[in-house]
């Protein structure tokens, strides 16, 4: 069995759809997912699949959503390892410790024409922000709310995304690192 964290994009903010954790972890378990784990309410997720690619796992959560709850949810999909990756490459380690200022943005895809020079023209001085393949990696000491950077970070790049701040992607690997003990 391989894990997997499963990054639900949009789900539980306002009151709009909305699906209860536990409804989602019996809804994945019927689906053949394995040791299906929650975290918070915004829609993170540790499960164990025995196959499947990034795509298809994503694919098969978003369908297995919209059969139960009604509704299209984006779902990115990502294996333990490159979660692990993705914290190690972190290039702004002295912000790890104002855990809710960094934040991880996961990219549905790699951009192709990343207008990286509005973002920089959007940014306030003591933000920064750096672009790794399909992660864009922000540092908002101010507070994401209040960032036009945040704000814009989808519509420069060119491709959906959906963030998570440093305790919950720390979280989330401690979760993969319980799901592989025996």
């Amino acid at each position: 069995m391989k894990t997997w964290i499963a990054l639900l994009r949009g789900i539980n903010v306002g009151g709009s759809r909305v699906v209860p954790m536990k409804d989602l972890v019996t809804t994945l378990a019927g689906g053949g997912f394995r040791n299906v784990r929650t975290y918070i309410q915004s829609g993170n997720v540790v499960l164990q699949a025995s196959r499947g690619t990034s795509h298809s796992i994503g694919t098969k959560i978003a369908r297995l959503i919209e059969a139960r709850f009604g509704f299209d949810v984006p779902v990115m999909a990502l294996r333990d390892a490159a979660l692990s990756e993705v914290i190690s490459n972190n290039p702004f380690p002295k912000a790890s410790s104002e855990p809710k200022s960094l934040h991880i943005c996961f990219l549905s895809e790699a951009p192709d024409r990343p207008d990286l020079d509005s973002l920089t023209r959007l940014k306030a001085p003591k933000e920064a922000f750096a672009l790794r393949g399909k992660v864009f990696y922000l540092h908002t000491p101010d507070g994401a709310g209040n960032s036009k950077l945040a704000a814009n970070v989808e519509r420069a790049l060119g491709v959906d995304a959906t963030c998570r701040n440093w305790r919950t992607v720390n979280q989330l690997l401690e979760m993969c690192d319980e799901s592989a003990r025996p």
